[in-house]
């Protein structure tokens, strides 16, 4: 059984991200109804402060109680999708500050992203996530979801969510992205079960 997660990567009140990591996570379940395990995990419930461990995520040698739990939910995850919003031209800062957090717990997984964003729909935050990822060890899949805020939500006031409303084709390019990221899950199993050189 594949475990995907499907990240919120944003903790702003009023964000959009919960409702889109819905659509995600609905989607998903449709396309794998048995063979995929599917959860929204948001990183606002995970409340991790600004980085304090004392010893680099790379040595694993983690110091706090919030450190160890958000390092068990990654863990047990065989790949992800990124809800990812675009803020000046990047990712939110508490997405990379979660991801800095830990090192060994994101290596040799797989990655897709729905990004979300208004000139860009969110592509120039999902680039900068990807290269971030890439350093943890995380192969990102090629299929992308760009959710524009003209186009795919319903905006009266800029300071509410508004109503996502998602055109049609995005589901197709979503169900691509989500049998990549579990083809590619299930590709680096043998590289998550094999014992560390050294």
């Amino acid at each position: 059984m594949t475990r995907i997660a499907v990240i919120v990567g944003s903790t702003r009140p009023g964000r959009r991200g919960p409702v889109v990591a819905d659509w995600v996570a609905s989607v998903a379940r449709s396309h794998y109804p048995a063979e995929v395990t599917v959860e929204v995990v948001d990183l606002a419930d995970h409340a991790l402060p600004l980085l304090d461990e004392p010893v680099p995520a790379v040595m694993g040698d983690y110091r706090n109680p919030h450190t160890t739990r958000w390092a068990r939910t990654v863990e047990s995850f065989d790949g992800f999708v990124f809800v990812v919003p675009e803020y000046n031209h990047s990712f939110p800062a508490a997405l990379k500050n979660a991801v800095d957090y830990l090192f060994a717990e994101w290596n040799d997984k797989a990655a897709g992203f729905v990004g979300y964003g208004a000139q860009t729909a969110g592509a120039r935050g999902v680039e900068h996530l990807r290269l971030t990822l890439a350093e943890v060890k995380v192969a990102c899949v090629r299929a992308q979801v760009a959710l524009s805020m003209y186009h795919d939500f319903v905006i009266t006031d800029p300071r509410e969510p508004g109503e996502f409303a998602p055109g049609a084709h995005h589901e197709q390019i979503l169900c691509t992205l989500l049998d990549e990221v579990r083809s590619w899950s299930e590709a680096l199993s043998g590289l998550r079960a094999a014992p560390l050189a050294g």
